[in-house]
């Protein structure tokens, strides 16, 4: 193959299900390609990817990493993106900046549709993706089950390039369907040829023929080529490869054994000759790689604590050079990363993937150009939280470091996101789960030296009442010596229909209640709605100042404010007070296989089953709609993901305040101390 054609650079993302081998694949691919010495192992922590102390702990991937290498006279940058799905944010902003990625998978036919959402996420952007099947050491199940089940969560057509030669059920090489020659494995080394095995001969043909009826789909000559069962040529064959994977109209599958290297250099072969080039990839995009106005885009941020900020962007077009000014920020350094190790660099032309230093309000998505007209780039959405915890300062004098650090969290990981909720007081910190958050909490005080306690955050409970009460009377009277204290007041309460609030009014006649005291009495009667007779605040209450009296010397707005108290006090319990708790409006995604398993899941966590419906573009995928308490959802995205191998998924929003049932409600009266205080109950 000519320098001509091998010449340039490939960026390809390493994506695939939590222990499917990606960062041994990409250390096997850094050792065959000669960018290290030594292969690192996941158990002896000296892996060039999930470099970072919270990855090692844990031994899996938590962050996008990348490493750089060259190959057949290519420059690649490989992406290593994390498995576990509490990290997918990652995974996805990678992929919208790479020509081409790499689908790690297990040879388990029970576990391949933990690949659905990925392969639903690169579908919809249009990245051109293969499969390496990994670990076929491991495989229970012969290869044309596994392609039948891979075919099952793939709108693309599956494209074999290779078919396994085995020994029981030891993988000893496999036969190349492209050029339908058999190889053998070694060892540290190539794959050597050997004859086809003649046990394999009928197996092979059919994989050849179906590989050639699914390119012909896309490619009418190749389609009279077979109808006169003409063979066609290698080179047409492999053009068809590039051009239908560049379309990403379909998806090529590859075996191996990572760990043993088997498998990895015909996987790099591939994506030498079939990946799209940087230019195809920006052509897709609607830019052009030669344009002279720089455009990059931030696919991950870190915050160091050594190097400052460090921002991992691919060039679309132009050329960065160290000291440009990009969105008004100047470059401070452009490097090749090879996991934790830096190269300096001068320039970065486009296609490349490279880290910027010190671009301080720069964030992950973002477009960066010499040019403010520059129309923002698409991004990967932003996913919604599903896990929260209340944290607090384990000392009192970090609390005003607090908000900086988690700003710089929040830089590093989009799909985390913070408050300080207005009813609690409590600051939360939302994730995608337990891990996702226990890491937030690791980088917290190792980098910021902010270590945290951590409880689940109170349920924002209400009040209401079911009774109107008139007439109440309320006086406040105080003699001290001088002047004294007085304010008098008659009121109603009232209920207000669900979800109105609270509404102040007066009907004094008069002038017996002055109109400059009734701004206090209003003052008095929403502070104590803020901490009703069960402890929470009162909501949908309508209290109406109807009579009163003053004294010309002794009365106050002060006075008329402890009045309307007192006889908000004795009035409210006359009402029936009664709790409400907020219900949430919940939307679950999940294979259509576990939809009788999520319904049972809702009802047994209190919840209200509205109705479920095929989700639209997901085939085999079903939406369940519900209504369920947020006292019952703290724990929802651990028993979903349980239910559904990792993959079920929510979105939710507040839909409404509901009476709590009485047990329930008797329950937290008793924890908060019947106005002591919130809770944080999961009745």
């Amino acid at each position: 193959m000519s320098e001509k054609v091998l010449s340039g650079s490939r960026n390809v993302a390493i994506v695939g299900p939590y222990l499917s081998g990606k960062t041994s694949l990409l250390e096997s691919l850094l050792w065959v390609t000669g960018a290290t010495s030594r292969k690192g192992r996941i158990a002896d922590k000296n892996t060039v990817g999930d470099a970072s102390q919270e990855a090692r702990d844990r031994q899996m991937s938590v962050e996008t990493n990348a490493a750089s290498t060259e190959y057949g006279g290519i420059s690649f940058t490989f992406i290593d993106c994390p498995g576990s799905v509490e990290f997918a944010q990652e995974t996805y902003d990678a992929l919208i900046g790479v020509d081409a990625a790499i689908v790690v998978c297990e040879p388990d036919c029970n576990r391949v549709l933990t690949l659905a959402p990925l392969f639903q996420f690169l579908d919809d952007w249009e990245i051109p993706h293969l499969v390496f099947v990994n670990k076929m050491d491991r495989a229970h199940a012969s290869f044309a089950d596994i392609l039948q089940a891979l075919k099952s969560v793939s709108s693309r057509p599956l494209v074999p390039h290779q078919y396994p030669i085995g020994q029981g059920e030891t993988i000893t090489g496999f036969i190349d369907l492209i050029t339908e020659q058999a190889y053998q494995y070694h060892p540290g080394a190539p794959a050597d040829p050997i004859p086809l095995p003649e046990d394999l001969r009928e197996q092979e043909h059919a994989a050849h023929a179906e590989m050639l009826e699914t390119l012909a789909d896309f490619d009418d000559h190749l389609l009279e080529e077979l109808l006169e069962d003409i063979e066609p040529p290698q080179e047409e064959i492999l053009k068809d490869l590039k051009m239908e994977l560049g379309a990403d109209l379909i998806v090529p599958v590859l075996v191996g054994i990572a760990e043993q290297d088997f498998g990895v250099r015909p996987l790099l072969e591939t994506l030498l000759r079939e990946a799209p080039e940087p230019d195809t990839t920006a052509e897709r995009r609607g830019l052009q790689l030669n344009a002279k106005n720089p455009i990059a885009q931030v696919l991950k941020t870190y915050c160091t604590a050594q190097g400052g900020k460090l921002s991992l962007v691919r060039v679309w077009q132009g050329k960065i050079t160290d000291g440009i000014a990009l969105n008004g920020v100047r470059v401070g350094g452009i490097y090749r990363l090879t996991g934790q190790q830096q190269q300096t660099l001068q320039e970065a032309p486009a296609g490349s993937i490279v880290a910027l230093g010190r671009m301080e309000g720069i964030k992950t998505g973002d477009t960066l150009s010499t040019d403010a007209s520059v129309k923002p780039l698409p991004i990967a959405d932003r996913l919604e939280p599903v896990y929260a915890l209340a944290i607090v300062s384990e000392k009192r004098s970090d609390e005003v470091k607090l908000s900086s650090a988690l700003t710089k969290l929040l830089e590093e990981d989009r799909s985390l996101h913070w408050e300080q909720h207005g009813d609690t007081h409590e600051v939360i910190l939302w994730g995608q789960g337990e891990i996702h958050l226990q890491v937030a909490l690791d980088r917290l005080r190792r980098k910021y030296g902010l270590p945290m306690t951590t409880h689940l955050p109170q349920i924002p409970y209400k009040e209401t009442i079911r009774k109107v009460a008139n007439n109440i009377h309320g006086r406040y009277k105080r003699q001290s010596g001088g002047h004294g204290q007085f304010g008098d007041v008659y009121i109603d309460i009232k209920p207000l229909p669900r979800g109105t609030g609270f509404n102040f009014d007066e009907k004094i006649v008069g002038g017996v209640v002055p109109r400059q005291y009734i701004p206090g009495v209003e003052m008095g009667v929403r502070e104590f709605l803020s901490h009703g007779p069960l402890g929470f605040p009162v909501v949908d209450v309508a209290v109406t100042l109807i009579n009163g009296s003053y004294h010309a010397v002794d009365s106050s707005e002060q006075a008329f404010k402890q009045a309307a108290r007192l006889a908000m006090q004795e009035g409210m319990m006359k009402c029936e007070p009664s709790l409400l708790e907020p219900i949430l409006a919940v939307r679950i995604s999940v294979p259509n296989t576990f939809t009788a398993n999520v319904l049972r899941l809702i009802n047994g966590r209190r919840g209200q089953v509205l109705g479920y419906e095929a989700k639209p573009n997901w085939n085999g995928w079903d939406e369940v709609q519900a209504h369920i308490p947020q006292a019952e959802m703290q724990n929802l995205i651990v028993e979903l993901r349980s239910l559904t191998m990792g993959i079920g998924s929510f979105r939710w929003q507040f839909d409404h305040l509901q009476e709590v049932p009485e047990k329930v409600a008797e329950r937290l009266v008793s924890k908060s101390g019947n106005g002591s205080g919130n809770s944080n109950g999961h009745g």
